[in-house]
Order: C-alpha cells, then structure tokens, then sequence
C-alpha cells in the first residue's frame, strides 16, 4: 500500500493530532460529519463555528488552509449545483444582486454548499494528518469486517496502478495523432477502458494465484494494528466534536 500515489494527502509532521490513534480520528471525523449533516440549514451561526472550528484543528495539526482548499476542488460539482438551485426551485421570490430567485432555492443552495464544505476539510484534515496505512488499521481496530478493510487496502494498492495504465493509454493515443474529443470518436475510448478493465481482470487472477500459493485463508495480516487508544486521546480527539455539539445546542435553544 505504499508509495506515492497513495499518500498524496498525507502531510508528514510532528504535531499532537498526528500521534492521536486512527481509530480516535475516524469516530470524530464522523461524529462531525453527524453534526453539520443534522444541523438545520438556517443556523448560519453554527456553520461558521464548525468552521472556525476545523481552522483551529488546521492550525494545531500544522496544515496551511491553503492546502486544503486546493484539494477541496473535487466539490466543484456540488458547489455549481448549488449555485443553480435559487434559479431552478420555484416558490417565494427575493432580490438578489437585481435578479429575482427563489428563497427556498437559495436556502437549499447554502445548506448544500456549507454542509459539503465542511465535510470536505474535515475529511481533507484527517487525511492530511492520517497514513492511509493507519486508516486501514484504525478501521479494523474498530472492527470493521475483514473483508471490507480488505477491499479497501486492494484498491488503495491497485488504483493507481489502474490510473498509471489509463494516463499511458491516453498518451499513447495522443503519440499517434488521435484526440478524441467528439461523441461520435467514444467508441475509441470504449476499447481503451475495455482493455483496461481486462488487464485489471487478468491482474487480479495473478494477485490472487500468488496470494493463495503463499497461504493466504481468507484474511491479510493485519496484525500491525495501532494501539488501544487512551482516555486521554479519546478527550483529545474529541474535543472539535464536543465544542460542534456545545455550537449546535447553542443555537437551537438560542
């Protein structure tokens, strides 16, 4: 599972929430992800706060905001979604920058592109502070189905592999003159991904011959499991969760 392509989120330092246990991380990480999912779309306070929040765990753990909001680009389609909803829901209309767009509309957006963000830097900051190897691990100390954290590691070790194979394709093609860029040259990038999926395939069979013939039952090795996690780095990792909850219960009985 090294190399790389697997730890391209991963930042390297030495700071308290990089030491922290996996499994400590994954169960704040979602009890976050809990929080701002269930939080109503109106309490622009709270959402704020979340991310002040996460800015402070930003700073503790030595990872430059910068950083992340570069990687946040894969929730562009979720944030052009939300751009559309005020023109595209019906309803009550308000005046916005002298375009009239529906109120729902523009609640809905907000509540898509808050909760998203959010999400996004959470998940980018546990990644950032978190080896795909710990993840792994963590999630089996927390007893997540062998064959789950199995699949996980698999696609981890392979997927680049795959991608390696499609970029080389693509500039092969390239190489020799041919750029599709119409519908009607799809079918060319059809066969490539056939050929892919077959290598893929064929891979595959040859992992798995060389696995079983070196005594492979059923479950990998993964006996290099973190720690047990201590009381005290339960209260740490928790802490951004605790002061998300304290936010929440704040503005909804405010």
């Amino acid at each position: 599972m090294s190399g790389a392509h697997a730890e391209v989120l991963y930042v390297p330092r030495s700071t308290p929430a990089h030491h922290l246990p996996p499994q400590a991380k994954i169960m704040a990480l979602a009890a976050f992800t809990v929080l701002v999912v269930v939080t109503p779309r109106t309490e622009v306070l709270a959402f704020g706060s979340y991310a002040v929040i996460l800015l402070a765990c930003m700073g503790l753990a030595r990872i430059s905001p910068i950083r992340i909001l570069k990687r946040s680009v894969v929730e562009l389609p979720f944030l052009l979604l939300a751009v559309a909803f005020p023109f595209l829901m019906s309803g009550p209309t308000v005046e916005l920058w002298g375009l009239a767009v529906s109120e729902a509309g523009l609640w809905a957006g907000f509540n898509l592109a808050a909760k998203a963000t959010l999400g996004v830097w959470a998940a980018l900051l546990f990644s950032a502070t978190t080896p795909i190897a710990d993840i792994l691990a963590g999630l089996s100390r927390l007893k997540l189905p062998d064959l789950m954290v199995e699949i996980a590691a698999f696609a981890v070790r392979y997927g680049h592999l795959t991608w390696a194979e499609v970029t080389a394709q693509n500039r092969a093609r390239l190489a020799r003159g041919y750029n599709p860029r119409f519908l009607w040259q799809a079918a060319a990038i059809a066969r490539g991904l056939g050929t892919i999926f077959v290598r893929s395939f064929e891979r595959g069979e040859r992992v798995w011959m060389a696995m079983t013939a070196r005594g492979y039952t059923g479950r990998l090795p993964l006996d290099v499991r973190p720690r047990p996690c201590g009381v005290s780095e339960w209260a740490v990792a928790s802490t951004p969760v605790v002061a998300a909850a304290a936010v929440l219960a704040a503005v909804l009985v405010w």
